[in-house]
């Protein structure tokens, strides 16, 4: 028995020891599987796709001709294939783009509202007294380079961003001219605070009848609550319609999009926004504050866009406001950021919007969309001039009578 004994104690430590060196030799291995056996490296590295990749990085990095940075083709390897999804709403930014992204706004800029388009930002407004009216932009151009760099095809939160800055520091523009043969300058402005507000208003006699314009360019965070204290302000000043004017609106925040909807529509729903793994989230009216009978319609041209549209759509789908201007920018899709291990991030596509009638206004970001289609038509030539609000303007004061 007790020999018996003996051997299995000595059996029992053979084994853990065989187990112990078998841990250590596999973790190794782990590490550099080119010493293993061909079927046994195929077997236990990564499949064949992600194995290719791997591959591929490691040979740039170990026999180009000059060296190159295995962050740097990361970084490469990550933009190619958000670029290969061919969707111009979805992009890769790096650690210091993300930074810039993320951080808290500083309420400073150049002084201009701008609108979308594809080769950039086109200015639709010069604030009055700002550095971009002191350095002479001017509406109708379009910023296509900031510090050098193209912005075409950048979401357009990104590319303002890169535009802002600490007070009393340069940006340089490079801006293409509105006219037919689009020459490009380029311009320095010094960043200040800019105090212009994001909304404006006024009240217009037309016919006889009290009309409000209410237009801002963006859905920023606290515009719902602006844009309440200026319905407010051109009810007191008699105003017995109203002209919503999203010319040149690029989006923004759909929360803040979806609380100005419910100013003007009493109840129902406003925007579905579905995604394969975000799922389907559905918003509805909390509640109008003003007149559901009240003439209203709504301005807009080709760079009304993405939560502007959702804002338009719903008051069109309700029947609560005429849309009078051009088709809009047709963005229906949604983004989410997702931040990356190495500290970039992924501004990928990630679902759909629908509106209050299930119309998708987009192209998948893949193709130019639809867009909302306005019942008064102007021209696209005329719709951002004074053409645009003026029949806007007579619409609403035929309505009232």
């Amino acid at each position: 028995m007790r020999n018996e004994g003996a051997s299995t104690r000595a059996q029992d430590r053979a084994h853990r020891y065989s187990v112990v060196v078998a841990l250590f030799a596999g973790i190794w291995l782990g590490g550099h599987p080119n010493r293993l056996p061909g079927f046994v490296r195929n077997s236990l590295t990564a499949s064949g796709p992600n194995r290719a990749i791997d591959e591929a990085v490691e040979r740039i990095e170990n026999y180009y001709y000059r060296p190159i940075g295995g962050a740097h083709l990361q970084e490469t390897s990550i933009s190619g294939m958000v670029a290969g999804l061919h969707d111009r709403f979805s992009h890769y930014l790096t650690p210091a783009e993300f930074g810039t992204f993320i951080a808290p706004p500083h309420f400073t800029g150049i002084g201009v509202a701008v609108a979308a388009s594809h080769q950039g930002l086109t200015i639709a407004h010069v604030f009055n007294s700002s550095p971009a009216q002191r350095a002479g932009l001017r509406s109708g151009e379009t910023i296509v380079r900031v510090n050098g760099r193209s912005i075409a095809g950048l979401p357009t939160e990104h590319a303002i961003s890169l535009i802002k800055g600490e007070p009393g520091t340069d940006v340089e523009l490079t801006l293409r001219g509105a006219g037919p043969a689009r020459p490009t300058r380029q311009v320095t402005v010094q960043r200040a605070v800019i105090k212009e507000p994001v909304v404006a208003s006024q009240v217009r006699t037309v016919k006889g009848h009290k009309i409000g314009i209410i237009e801002f360019a963006s859905f920023t965070p606290g515009s719902a609550a602006e844009v309440h204290e200026a319905i407010e302000k051109v009810h007191r000043e008699g105003a017995e319609g109203i002209v919503l004017d999203l010319r040149s609106n690029g989006g923004g925040l759909v929360e803040e999009s979806v609380q100005i909807a419910s100013y003007f529509i009493p109840h129902g729903l406003i925007v579905t926004m579905r995604g394969r793994a975000v799922g389907e989230d559905r918003q509805y009216a909390t509640g109008a504050i003003t007149n559901a009978h009240q003439p209203m319609v709504v301005l807009v041209d080709e760079n009304t866009a993405s939560a502007a549209e959702i804002l338009t759509a719903a008051l069109q789908d309700h029947h609560r406001a005429v849309v009078v201007g051009t088709h809009t920018f047709g963005k229906g899709v949604f983004q989410e950021e997702q931040q990356l291990s190495n500290g970039g991030a992924l501004d990928i596509t990630v679902g759909e919007y629908f509106t209050p009638n299930g119309r998708n206004l987009g192209g998948g970001g893949v193709k130019q969309g639809a867009g909302v289609i306005p019942e008064v038509k102007v021209d696209a030539n005329k719709v951002d001039g004074n053409a645009g609000l003026q029949t806007a303007l007579e619409h609403v004061a035929a309505r009232l009578g």
